[in-house]
């Protein structure tokens, strides 16, 4: 999505090479204790904690869940950079895992999102964040109940829906993202 915005990005794919960087995006897909030992034996958890506090971070889907203290879906800690945990969606009255287009209502002055009604954002999950004080969350969605799906805290910013799925509403949070 960066590329079709032309927008200069990079994979970087060893942990070392990330100081001097500006931003940093963790996607994820897949499940939280997988993620957690590659993050950890790969060196990149180690590299995530070391970020110059001025660096931005942006969590994607399980990326976010990986900011958080930890998970329902595993056993491990998270990176625990955002005091939140995941939980799994009820399954006795939800399809789950949560797959398609849902509205996301953000709060007002958040740094990602624009304050419109018609908000809507791809989502693909079974699990959601719940943070440990409301103040970081900075946007909700409904599915069964409502969830973060948007949580800031200083430079740490996580997103549970694919905002490079999410055509104008994603394209427009990526470009925020990228001019912090």
């Amino acid at each position: 999505m960066y590329k079709f915005l032309e927008i200069d990005v990079q994979v970087i794919e060893d942990p070392s090479a990330i100081s001097g960087v500006t931003h940093l995006i963790l996607p994820g897909v897949g499940a939280f204790d997988p993620a957690m030992r590659l993050l950890e034996t790969s060196g990149w958890k180690e590299a995530i904690l070391r970020l110059n506090p001025e660096t931005k971070l942006l969590g994607v889907c399980l990326g976010m869940h990986l900011l958080t203290n930890g998970s329902e879906e595993g056993s491990l800690p998270g990176l625990g950079l955002i005091g939140a945990t995941c939980k799994r969606f009820n399954k006795t009255n939800l399809r789950v895992p949560h797959i398609g287009w849902n509205k996301v209502t953000a709060k007002l002055n958040n740094p990602l999102l624009t304050l419109d009604e018609s908000n809507y954002f791809y989502f693909s999950h079974s699990y959601f964040v719940e943070c440990d004080q409301q103040e970081l969350s900075q946007a909700s969605t409904t599915y069964g109940q409502n969830f973060t799906s948007y949580f800031s805290h200083g430079n740490v910013h996580g997103v549970q829906f694919h905002p490079e799925k999410s055509h104008k509403y994603g394209m427009d949070l990526l470009r925020k993202f990228a001019s912090l």
